[in-house]
């Protein structure tokens, strides 16, 4: 089958007028449920709440297992495919060159990716795993920070890596299509140009507009709750819808200048305003404490990552723990691969397997969990020395214990409020980068595959994403909010099944590829007669 031809006519079926390019079926369909579930969780909310936390109670307790599996045998793929002779492979091909700079592809991968965590559960997120289940405990007292670790760590970038590395591979060294559809083509063979194909494409585009849209609706809670906290300004729905659109706005002028300048230079300006801010607060804040807590808590982590990764719990009330917390994290992480796995891709051409495998799985790591640590250290020792105020305020609401965090830390006014702007911008620029990578991720997925698309349609689905946060978070308020959480959460099941399809279809692809290179009498010859190095051509 001549994969180029199928790829043709593939395009061939978009629909191309009024400064569009969309394939018909993905883009409608797309269309119509998110009307039908925004109709559901609207004029429904408690049918609908029930409904949604029923499927989520009954997938924690019956496949907890499958998330844990997926996460670890996409730990286990990376680090063999990275140390193996098939980490030599260039996505796409041995010429081709990375398109951007070690330090802006961290950037854009990391904005993209989980980057936000840090200020939403930075300092909560230790406080709250002063109680975990037994078969966490190690009687160590930085646990809490473990569990962290485990949630932002290795297990959540190792499921984003897989799906780039896959969809790198398929796309730009086989040449199929820049889509999710094109991950299956082992086992599909052609039929991933036609229905399936397009079935495919948009359940991976509802799972990004769906989660895109939690992110908005909970980022312009936190951003609202700081403002309120700092300046007083109201804390109500139609302020976060007002930042709502502020941010769609600047997310649709970044897509419109396309990832080398809009998004790029964002992911760039955030990577320093954070590292900027986080700098600031280690000095006036705990320094000793915060690095013997790095370390400390960084070797538990490591010392117990089998036993920790592993757990899966039975007792009643462990599996309602680990249903809130490692379970609600891998199904998030799962359900983003689409979208964030996606962009990595994009952004990855040009690299190995072996820098996306292994530096994939441990800049990231290190960056989120030393920035994690800086907040969450500096809040348990001022929550310590505050006779448990920063836990008060969490109890509270979650969204202000930062600018909390910050009354304690020093007695200058004007740091306080300097720091509380500084989070302020810094969350508004992670979520403008998730917005306008996303936005390319669904104009990509909607057009078949293109790695460019009209600027109409950038435009177009920028507006959607924002559109859909503010119809659920103005209609149907914080509860439709959690709502639409849950039912993203629930998309993990069917993508945990994705990625153990991707980590076989890899194995597959890249073993055949590798015989077929083996064979080849020419490249044999000249490898033999040292003209060119062991592996170097291997694509």
């Amino acid at each position: 089958m001549n994969l180029k031809r199928e790829k043709e006519k593939l395009y061939s079926r978009n629909f191309t007028k009024f400064g569009f390019d969309m394939n018909v079926f993905v883009s409608v369909v797309t269309a119509l449920s998110v009307l039908a579930f925004s109709l559901f969780t609207i004029l429904k909310p408690e049918l609908s709440a029930e409904f949604f936390g029923n499927v989520n109670t009954a997938i924690n307790k019956n496949f907890n297992w499958l998330y844990i599996f997926t996460a670890n045998a996409s730990i286990a793929f990376l680090l063999f495919i990275g140390f193996s002779k098939f980490g030599n492979i260039r996505l796409g091909g041995y010429t081709a060159k990375p398109e951007f700079k070690d330090v802006s592809w961290f950037a854009m991968m990391f904005s993209a990716g989980i980057g936000i965590g840090i200020f939403f559960y930075g300092v909560a997120e230790p406080i709250f795993h002063l109680n975990i289940p037994e078969g966490l405990q190690s009687g160590s007292t930085f646990d809490n920070f473990k569990v962290m670790y485990l949630h932002y760590g290795i297990h959540a970038w190792a499921i984003y890596i897989i799906f780039a590395i896959g969809l790198g591979y398929f796309s730009y060294n086989k040449g199929l299509p820049f889509a999710v559809r094109s991950l299956f083509y082992p086992l599909l063979k052609e039929k991933i140009y036609g229905f399936w194909g397009n079935v495919i494409d948009t359940v991976a585009t509802l799972a990004v507009l769906f989660g895109l849209a939690v992110s908005l609706g909970l980022g312009a809670r936190q951003i609202n709750a700081g403002l309120n906290y700092v300046f007083g300004i109201p804390n109500t729905p139609n302020v976060q819808v007002i930042l709502i659109i502020f941010i769609t706005l600047i997310a649709t002028m970044s897509v419109i200048s396309g990832i080398s300048k809009g998004v790029k230079w964002l992911s760039e300006a955030n990577l320093v305003i954070t590292g900027v801010f986080l700098l600031a607060i280690t000095l006036i804040g705990p320094t000793v404490y915060i690095f013997s807590t790095y370390f400390s808590s960084m070797g538990i982590y490591f010392r117990d990552i089998l036993s920790s990764g592993f757990f899966v719990a039975i007792e009643s009330s462990d599996v309602a723990w680990q249903g809130a917390w490692t379970i609600f994290y891998l199904a998030w992480w799962i359900s983003w691969a689409p979208f964030v796995g996606t962009f990595i891709a994009r952004i990855s051409k040009g690299r190995t397997i072996r820098q996306l495998a292994l530096g994939g799985l441990t800049l990231p790591t290190i960056v989120i969990t030393l920035s994690m640590t800086i907040l969450g250290a500096t809040g348990i020792n001022l929550n310590d020395l505050n006779n448990g105020a920063i836990a008060q305020a969490i109890e509270s609401d979650i969204a202000i214990s930062l600018f909390e965090m910050f009354n304690y830390l020093t007695d200058s006014g004007f740091l306080q409020v300097a720091l509380s702007i500084v989070a302020v911008i810094a969350v508004t620029i992670f979520f403008v980068t998730s917005s306008d990578s996303g936005s390319l991720v669904v104009c990509s997925l909607t057009s078949s595959g293109k790695a460019t698309v009209p600027i109409k349609q950038r435009i177009f689905w920028a507006f959607m994403e924002g559109t859909i946060a503010i119809s659920i978070l103005l209609i149907g308020g914080e509860a439709a909010l959690n709502t639409l959480q849950s039912a993203v959460i629930i998309l993990g099941l069917p993508f945990s099944i994705i990625l153990l399809i991707i980590i076989f279809s890899l194995a597959k692809e890249l073993q055949l590829s590798y015989k077929k290179y083996s064979h080849n009498q020419n490249i044999r010859l000249k490898r033999r007669l040292g003209k060119i190095e062991r592996d170097a051509k291997f694509e």
